[in-house]
């Protein structure tokens, strides 16, 4: 009997790779071709979830859920107008400015290892910046070919992305009004064992995790905008804005943007770009040790390495927005099954919906 039992644990466990691995790949195949729809449904979502806050707060004063959504929807259009006006031409001239200064630094810094080989070669000492230095003139005639033609797709990239988001702001409206009506109809088809569990972690790592991230990447451009300003770092706000950005993929995110921005300044000026990695390793950890664990806790759970291959399959999937959705996904999978196994000694009968993450 107990060997009988170790062989179909076996067989299982033996047979489950395969079949993830098999889902994994459908998932893959059918995202890329529908990657389109579904981005722009996923991020809707996203927006949804976040916009779904105020919306409770306008509920709570009395006002028809109808009424709160347009006010809320009313607010977001407000303020993303005001962006559009203010901060998006500001920060699309320093990109383009950067862009255009990058092929002049990459010049500047292969001048100057061709007079550290010149120094080290006076000195007598084994050092030979060849390669390095036709590597970036190698990257230099990449880049400026590159720039000629996404200067030429840059008008047509900005009408696709305005249209994107008209769809966003629509589906997160429809979302907002009637999503939970589809959501009910989703989780009517599971068992009640499975349909509490997995609403209650979908609402617990969508909600909180998508909210958390987006409040500590505000708080790092905030924080870091005036700080750059004052110290009359070229691209300020630009910088400020990537890390910020990079805050929103957990666990390598800041490391690559704080990295990038970096580079970006060592291209610039040395002491400059030891200064802006003073100050934005310092401002990380005030994020990390002080605000993160009040804002995330422990709520997902998750072990460092399993974010880590999370975040990599992920990518491998849907690319940006698969790293963006990897940890929440995967905190949503793990809390589903650990509410599972501490129900398997308590089966629970009559079980409700839990609300719809977007309604809750």
């Amino acid at each position: 009997m107990n060997r009988s039992a170790s062989l179909k644990r076996l067989l299982i466990y033996g047979l489950s790779g395969p079949i993830v691995a098999l889902n994994i790949w459908l998932i893959s195949l059918v995202f890329s071709y529908f990657q389109h729809p579904i981005s722009i449904l996923c991020i809707a979502a996203i927006l949804g979830f976040l916009l779904n806050y105020p919306v409770k707060f306008f509920e709570r004063a009395r006002m028809t859920r109808s009424q709160a959504v347009i006010i809320v929807l009313l607010v977001t259009l407000t303020l993303f107008v005001v962006l559009g006006v203010t901060l998006v031409p500001i920060v699309i001239d320093q990109t383009i400015q950067l862009l255009n200064n990058i092929p002049d630094w990459l010049t500047a810094s292969q001048d100057n290892l061709q007079q550290l080989e010149a120094f080290a070669r006076k000195r007598r000492l084994p050092l030979d910046f060849r390669v390095l230095s036709n590597q970036i003139n190698a990257n230099i005639q990449n880049l400026v070919q590159q720039l000629a033609s996404g200067a030429f797709n840059f008008a047509g990239t900005l009408v696709s992305g305005l249209l994107n988001l008209v769809l966003i702001i629509v589906l997160a409206f429809y979302m907002l009004l009637y999503g939970d009506r589809v959501w009910y109809g989703l989780m009517g088809l599971l068992p009640p064992r499975i349909r509490v569990p997995l609403s209650t972690s979908i609402r617990l790592n969508f909600h909180y995790f998508f909210l958390s991230q987006i409040l500590l990447a505000l708080f790092m451009v905030v924080t870091l905008t005036p700080i750059f300003l004052v110290m009359r770092v070229q691209f300020a706000l630009l910088f400020s804005i990537l890390i910020g950005i990079s805050q929103l993929i957990p666990f390598i995110g800041a490391t690559l943007g704080i990295g990038l921005v970096i580079i970006l300044a060592l291209l610039q000026n040395l002491w400059l770009a030891i200064q802006v990695a003073v100050v934005a390793i310092v401002i990380q950890q005030i994020k990390d040790n002080l605000i993160a664990p009040k804002l995330l806790g422990d709520f997902i759970g998750l072990n460092p390495l399993w974010i880590f291959i999370s975040i990599l399959m992920g990518f491998e999937i849907a690319g940006l927005l698969g790293t963006l959705l990897a940890v929440p996904v995967a905190g949503t999978i793990k809390g589903t099954l650990d509410a599972l196994n501490l129900s398997k000694d308590n089966p629970v009968s009559n079980l409700t919906i839990v609300d719809n993450p977007t309604s809750s």
